[in-house]
């Protein structure tokens, strides 16, 4: 067990995030409070012949309203996701009021993020100059302008952490993390490690993600990992209902704001959380499925449990990653039980995503703040679409309607595809 009692706290000082329920977090939050969906059918691109046409979007006048004069310096290097990521930070940083701190290389960024997808104009543009037999016309490429290379630099990994540092003045430790849908989680849970260690004071953290475009889609959908069977958009992400059949694509952004305990004092900070303890794993089973019994889920809670100082008895809530694919939520429910054992029926557990869709790199990021902001209305917002009940998922997963439980000490779960995994646990701070 890890010694907390000589280790540095981490503290939340702010947070943010847009998202399709919501312009920020008080929106999203009153959304998903009252079981309102983000999800429709996706108006950004044709859809024609796909076996799933709709998505969490965005609206973009949301985005033009967050824009500012730094965001606007860099906006022709900044993809989507980009733009997304500093709607988020910008909230967060309001919020926890760090513009005005004087010492910049005590601030780092640690994101998660997989950059652009390219789209179907960027691939028929460079195919223009290909002659067959991996042979390539690269003097009439150049002639005609060379491929665009903002382009390319929006398609990099670390295009979001460099323009947020850049756009914000951090000089500290930055972090790209590329971990599919345990991104999120695992910036913030690294940055929190970037603190304990002393490498930094504050950390800007989350993840984002804006891939629900032609590409994007059409991997999953060869994948069978998107739901093609719904009545409507709204009642198609359905975790651990019976009738689930796959996930819903969302993109989004979540950033919080963590500090070094004594900083935060030191400032007078408004604090809105604790990061309690952090814990990653790989499946190391296969690319394409989690574990069947759910061992690296097992082993990532576990470890953020045991980070804290804390055991199963302690958390009051799960934040599940409760994607509604019939594979993952059967799977978590058995980590779950694995873990917790006969106390495991009598945990409220909900997914987030039956309502958003699932944000991907954004999505442990979001969850997190969701959590942080449940502890702190003592609400716990529900798992819509519970209307067939699943005999294999018999846990507590607050049917369609939020809870009103206090409650202190939660986990938020993110298990990435291709077995990568990572629990964060949060609470209300205590002094």
């Amino acid at each position: 067990m890890t010694d907390t009692a000589i280790r540095k706290r981490v503290v939340i000082t702010g947070y943010g995030m847009i998202t399709p329920s919501g312009r920020n977090t008080e929106e999203t939050f009153e959304n998903c409070s009252n079981g309102r969906s983000g999800i429709d059918y996706i108006k950004s691109f044709d859809t024609s012949g796909f076996p799933c046409t709709i998505g969490g979007e965005i609206n973009n006048s949301w985005l033009e309203e967050s824009e500012t004069r730094r965001s606007r310096k860099l906006k022709a290097f900044s993809s989507r996701a980009v733009r997304l990521m500093d709607a988020a930070v910008a909230e967060a940083i309001d919020r926890a009021r760090i513009d005005t701190l004087e010492d910049r290389y005590s601030i780092g960024v640690a994101l998660g993020s997989h950059g652009d997808n390219p789209t179907v104009k960027d691939m028929q543009f460079i195919h223009k100059f290909y002659r067959g037999e991996d042979r390539w016309d690269l003097a009439k490429l150049i002639e005609s302008g060379g491929y665009p290379y903002l382009n390319f630099f929006r398609r990099k990994p670390d295009a979001a952490s460099s323009i947020i540092a850049t756009q914000q003045d951090c000089k500290g430790p930055n972090l790209a993390i590329v971990s599919a849908c345990a991104a999120g989680s695992q910036a913030i849970g690294e940055a929190a490690r970037l603190i304990q260690d002393n490498k930094s004071k504050v950390m800007i953290a989350g993840g984002s993600e804006a891939t629900l475009d032609f590409v994007g889609m059409t991997g999953f959908i060869l994948l069978k990992a998107l739901s093609e069977k719904y009545s409507e958009p709204q009642k198609a992400s359905r975790p651990f209902d019976r009738r689930r059949n796959g996930f819903v694509m969302s993109e989004g952004a979540g950033a919080v704001i963590l500090e070094e305990l004594d900083h935060a004092l030191s400032r007078g900070a408004l604090i809105l959380g604790e990061l309690r303890g952090y814990g990653s794993s790989a499946d190391a089973y296969r690319i394409t499925d989690t574990h069947p019994k759910g061992l690296g889920a097992i082993i990532a809670m576990n470890g953020a449990l045991d980070d804290a100082g804390l055991k199963p008895a302690d958390i009051d809530y799960i934040n599940a990653h409760g994607t509604s694919t019939t594979q993952n939520d059967l799977t978590e429910t058995r980590a779950i039980q694995e873990l917790f054992g006969e106390r495991a029926a009598a945990v409220p557990v909900s997914s987030n995503k039956s309502m958003l869709g699932h944000t991907i790199a954004a999505a442990g990021a979001i969850e997190c703040i969701l959590t942080l902001e449940g502890i702190k209305r003592s609400l716990i917002l529900p798992t819509i679409n519970q209307e067939f009940r699943d005999p294999k998922c018999t846990l507590d997963y607050v049917p369609n309607t939020a809870r009103e439980m206090k409650h202190s000490i939660a986990l938020s779960n993110s298990f990435g595809f291709g077995g990568q995994n990572a629990c964060l646990c949060v609470s209300k701070f205590e002094g």
